[in-house]
C-alpha cells in the first residue's frame, strides 16, 4: 500500500465517490477514507430519486434545477441498470396550497429547463376521473392531477457503482478507516488516521472532506481548516409500509404544506421525507415516533381505502441528515446548492463540500476538481518518486473491504 497520494478523499457517500472518481479520470492518485461503509450515511437515507427538483423552482434556484436535469439525463443514458424514468402525478385538490394554474407553470418552466423536445420533459393533465390511472387516490374535492416524468435509483448501489469505478481507475479504499488528524504542511498534508487497530499516516497533496453532517467534526481535526460557513444539520424521515399502491410516485401536498412522496420501493409503498433541525451525533439520527405518524396520516390522506396500518406494522424507517446553510427560515425554502469551502482560494489543501444533491454529484465532483486543479498542477515530485515507481502506481490499488 503506498503513502503518498494526490488527493485523500475522506467519506464514502455520494459526494466522496464522485470526487474520488472524478480525479482518478484525471490521472491523480487518489486514497478513499470511509469509517463505516460505502454509502453508510446520507447516501443510503435520501428518497431514492434522480431529479431536477421541481419545488425548487418555487425559492427561484433555476440554475440548480438546470444543473440536476443535465445530470439526470447523463445518468438515464450512461447508467440505465441504476436509473430509470418513472411517472410522478401531482394531485390538486380546493384545499391545496397550489392552485391548477401555478402546477402548470412550474411544469412548464420545468420542462423548459429539461429541454422542451425531450421525452423526459412531457407532462399533460390526466382525467381524475380515471380511478384506474390514480390507483385509489383520493377523489373528494380533487380539481386537477398532473403528470410528468422524473427518475428514480437505488441510492446506495449507485454510491457503490461510482465507488468500483474510482477504485477500477487507481484509488484505493481505506475501509474502515477514520481520520485522527491531518496537518498542512509547506511540502504536503500529514494524515494520520486509524484502520484495523493501527494508527497509520499518509501524505498527499491536498484533503477532500466529504464526509456529510460529519464535515464539521472532520473540520476541526485538519489543520489549518476549511473555512465553512455556519452549517446546519437537518434530518428528513422515510417510512416503508406493507402496500402496493402502484408503479407511479405520487407527489402530494402534507398537512402543512411540504412536499412528500409516496413512491414504489422494493414491492413496496415508501412515504417521506420529513424535515427538523438536528442537534445530535450524526450517528444516532433516528425517526421519531411524531415523525413516522405524520407520514401515516398523509398516506391515509391520500389512499383512504387502503387498510389500517399501525406504526407496528411498518416494513422499515430511516432518517437521514442534510448539511444546509443555517438560516432563520424554514428549511424547506433553502438552497440546495452546494457549498464548496477551502483552506485557500488560490492553491487549496483543505477542501470540504457541504450539502449537495445526489442527482448532481458528478457537477460538484467537476467543481472539486476544477478548485484543486492549481494545486494538484504545481505539484512537485515525491522524493523517492521515480519513473518505475509512477507505472506502478499507475497499475491501480487494491480494493479493500468494499
Amino acid at each position: 500500500m503506498s503513502t503518498e497520494y494526490d488527493v485523500l478523499v475522506v467519506g464514502a457517500g455520494i459526494q466522496g465517490a464522485g470526487v474520488a472518481e472524478a480525479l482518478t479520470a484525471a490521472g491523480y492518485r487518489v486514497a478513499i477514507l470511509e469509517q463505516e461503509a460505502v454509502a453508510y450515511g446520507t447516501s443510503s437515507r435520501s428518497s431514492k430519486l434522480i431529479h431536477g427538483g421541481l419545488r425548487y423552482l418555487e425559492s427561484g434556484q433555476l440554475s440548480l434545477v438546470r444543473e440536476c436535469l443535465k445530470e439526470r439525463r447523463w445518468l438515464l443514458s450512461h447508467k440505465p441498470d441504476l436509473v430509470h424514468m418513472v411517472p410522478f402525478l401531482i394531485p390538486v385538490y380546493r384545499h391545496s396550497r397550489r392552485a391548477p394554474w401555478k402546477i402548470r407553470l412550474g411544469l412548464s418552466l420545468y420542462a423548459l429547463l429539461a429541454g422542451l423536445f425531450s421525452s423526459q420533459s412531457r407532462f399533460r393533465k390526466i382525467d381524475i376521473h380515471d380511478y384506474e390511472a390514480l390507483c385509489g387516490l383520493n377523489s373528494d374535492d380533487l380539481i386537477a392531477v398532473y403528470r410528468y416524468f422524473d427518475a428514480q435509483t437505488d441510492d446506495a448501489a449507485l454510491t457503490q457503482e461510482v465507488i468500483r469505478t474510482a477504485v477500477r481507475g487507481g484509488a484505493e479504499l481505506i475501509c474502515p478507516g477514520s481520520l485522527v488528524g491531518a496537518e498542512v504542511t509547506e511540502r504536503f498534508v500529514r494524515a494520520d488516521y486509524f484502520h484495523q487497530g493501527q494508527l497509520n499516516t499518509l501524505h498527499c497533496r491536498a484533503l477532500v472532506n466529504c464526509t456529510g453532517p460529519w464535515i464539521d467534526d472532520t473540520n476541526s481535526k485538519c489543520s489549518p481548516g476549511a473555512k465553512l460557513p455556519p452549517l446546519e444539520l437537518v434530518a428528513g424521515t422515510h417510512i416503508q409500509v406493507p402496500l402496493k399502491l402502484a408503479n407511479k410516485i405520487f407527489y402530494v401536498e402534507a398537512e402543512d404544506g411540504r412536499a412528500v412522496f409516496v413512491m414504489p420501493w422494493q414491492g413496496e409503498t415508501l412515504v417521506g421525507t420529513t424535515e427538523r433541525s438536528y442537534h445530535g451525533d450524526p450517528s444516532e439520527v433516528a425517526p421519531t415516533l411524531e415523525e413516522k405518524a405524520y407520514l401515516l396520516r398523509t398516506l391515509k390522506q391520500y389512499f383512504p381505502e387502503t387498510r389500517p396500518l399501525q406504526l407496528s406494522e411498518l416494513s422499515d424507517s430511516f432518517a437521514g441528515l442534510r448539511v444546509l446553510p443555517h438560516a432563520n427560515n424554514n428549511p424547506f425554502s433553502r438552497s440546495r446548492e452546494t457549498m464548496i469551502c477551502c483552506d485557500n482560494d488560490k492553491l487549496p489543501r483543505i477542501v470540504a463540500v457541504a450539502g449537495g444533491k445526489l442527482t448532481s454529484y458528478r457537477a460538484t465532483a467537476r467543481s472539486v476538481v476544477k478548485k484543486l486543479r492549481p494545486q494538484l498542477e504545481a505539484r512537485r515530485p515525491w522524493p523517492q518518486e521515480t519513473a518505475t515507481s509512477t507505472e506502478s502506481n499507475q497499475e491501480g490499488a487494491k480494493e479493500r473491504n468494499l
